[in-house]
């Protein structure tokens, strides 16, 4: 019947106006306030909804001490919306370093696995349970099926997704690191950097990382050194060593390589 017909056409192009506006809606990012580093990001900053490598160098494979400290400041502000899952093959996150990093401690649930597999069910049971803001899994690049799954996870709740590189008992050394490919949104490279008090003032100045972004869906990379902001100097958790704003400034492979 035309009238019937008529109605299914009206109806079939409310739904593409539908889905046509969910597109549109703007992701959630999270950004560091730096123009120099959320520039790199086709969105101003790094989506939810999306999962993130983050790994080290070195020791750091076994360790996972710097890019851990990285991923806990890097999660801080989704706090304030859900909690963060952390799941490990090793129980050793320490909870008094994280409190020292301005984490709050008592938002985050710790899962030990068995195995890499477990690690990777966990992380993404809980990157699609309700009131989960972002979970870390603490394992090597997944397959490229598996991190599909984890983008699905992310996707179904807009939660954000770290998968952390580490082979908690060690391993062949020199042995190739493998990469999950195209499933995740960023590549990050994280390595410690010497920290620097305030002038006249003894001790150590806040933690430093050599931070340097690999690959970014869309975007480009770049190198910096960045450091911890205290929790009341505002919203974000890094700061750009100002030091370091006028030089270090060089090309490698064909990047620019950016400290400031």
């Amino acid at each position: 019947m035309p009238g019937s017909r008529q109605a299914r056409l009206v109806a079939l192009k409310g739904r593409i106006a539908a889905l046509e506006a969910g597109a549109r809606t703007p992701t959630p990012v999270l950004r560091f306030g730096e123009p120099a580093i959320d520039g790199c990001f086709p969105g101003g900053g790094l989506p939810s909804g999306c999962w993130h490598e983050v790994m080290g160098a070195g020791l750091e494979d076994e360790t996972a001490a710097a890019p851990a400290a990285f991923v806990a400041r890097l999660t801080r502000p989704l706090l304030a919306t859900g909690a963060v899952v952390w799941v490990m093959r090793r129980d050793d996150l320490h909870a008094p370093g994280l409190a020292g990093l301005d984490f709050p401690t008592g938002r985050l649930i710790q899962v030990k696995a068995r195995d890499e597999a477990e690690v990777l069910s966990v992380l993404e049971d809980a990157l699609s349970t309700v009131g989960v803001a972002a979970a870390v899994g603490e394992a090597e690049a997944p397959e490229l099926k598996a991190g599909r799954r984890l983008q699905l996870a992310c996707e179904k709740r807009g939660s954000f997704g770290v998968l952390l590189h580490r082979r908690p008992y060690g391993g062949a050394a020199g042995r190739a690191r493998t990469v999950s490919g195209s499933s995740a949104f960023s590549r990050w490279r994280i390595a410690g950097a010497p920290s620097q008090p305030p002038p006249g003032d003894p001790g150590l100045g806040p933690p430093r990382w050599r931070v340097e972004l690999e690959r970014c869906r869309g975007g480009r990379s770049g190198v910096w050194i960045l450091e911890s902001l205290e929790a009341d100097d505002g919203p974000h958790s890094f700061r750009l060593v100002p030091q370091l704003a006028d030089h270090d400034l060089a090309t490698a492979g064909g990047r620019l390589r950016i400290a400031g």
